[in-house]
């Protein structure tokens, strides 16, 4: 069985083309949960109403994504686990190529799809996550026209979290989301454990989902947590022996990123940004005791690691 995590907050716009999405997936065997972050809007009262093949699990207050979704963790019955943002659509064959990608390529602790733009269904929006050694994390081919470059099937750095499926074996070694981050990069951060831990993540371009950008997300609220929330990643899992070696152009890419928001000060994103930076570097102290923990799941060399990394000059 495949256990698909639906996390919301005041998604009623959203859910009916999600959830009429998944209830025309060819595969035969799955459930989806949909876990409400304390909505004030009807969504709970709606998908019980018109989808009551939805499992609710209604929380009493805002856990951010990582929190709603590790509660939708703890009460799935799939070994493997899908995640679906609200306000993302899957097309029919997404969770069968899902579950064939991990039959393929038992190595994978993960698959990421092939994400679209919905309002411009032949722009990329994700194929796949990488992590640059400089520490700077992205979408491959966003903004580019699925025009065959990224149809075929291939090993990343991770999925992104909006349309993604993890093996449960995967998770109950390495752990589920960090709840400290609360929201964004944190898809980031469970992929940066597993291949630590020696887990691939295959992306499976026929895993398609078409997503409305930054529908539930975006402005402030995004600039702040990825500020902040990239360097978390970096702290927590970025080894040793690999900052020796690429500590320089770590620095070097956040002054640039603080250099650009600077000059954009007036901007609320921007001050939120470097709000978020701040926060992050004050956070680093509190962070040491996480980053033993991750670096103890470490199976694999720095060889194998620079594979999968992108290297930079």
């Amino acid at each position: 069985m495949i256990s698909v995590i639906i996390p919301n907050w005041n998604g009623t716009t959203l859910l009916p083309g999600c959830l009429d999405s998944l209830r025309t997936q060819t595969h035969p065997d799955y459930e989806v949960i949909l876990v409400d972050n304390a909505s004030t809007d009807d969504s709970v009262e709606m998908i019980r109403r018109e989808y009551p093949e939805v499992r609710v699990l209604e929380l009493a207050r805002n856990l951010g994504l990582t929190g709603g979704v590790n509660a939708g963790i703890a009460i799935a019955r799939g070994e493997i686990i899908a995640l679906l943002n609200n306000d993302a659509e899957a097309s029919p064959a997404w969770l069968t190529e899902l579950e064939a990608a991990l039959a393929r390529h038992p190595e994978a602790g993960s698959v990421a799809s092939k994400m679209l733009l919905y309002d411009h269904p032949k722009t990329i929006n994700s194929a796949g996550d990488f992590y640059r050694t400089d520490g700077i994390l992205g979408n491959r081919g966003v903004w580019q026209q699925d025009d065959g470059e990224f149809d075929q099937e291939d090993f990343v750095f991770g999925g992104c979290g909006g349309a993604v499926a993890y093996r449960r074996t995967l998770l109950e070694q390495i752990g589920l989301f960090d709840e400290d981050l609360f929201m964004y990069c944190e898809d980031v951060d469970l992929s940066w454990r597993a291949q630590l831990a020696g887990w691939g993540c295959v992306y499976a371009p026929l895993a398609v989902v078409h997503h409305r950008l930054s529908a539930t997300g975006g402005g402030v609220l995004a600039s702040y947590y990825n500020g902040r929330n990239c360097i978390f990643v970096i702290v927590k899992n970025y080894p040793s022996s690999l900052l020796r070696k690429h500590w320089l152009s770590i620095i070097h890419a956040q002054l640039k990123i603080a250099e650009n928001t600077l000059r954009a000060f007036r901007g609320n994103s921007a001050r939120a940004r470097l709000r978020g930076q701040l926060a992050g570097l004050c956070g680093i102290p509190f962070l040491l005791g996480k980053r033993g923990r991750t670096q103890s799941l470490r199976r694999v060399s720095d060889d194998h690691l620079l594979s999968v990394l992108t290297e930079i000059d």
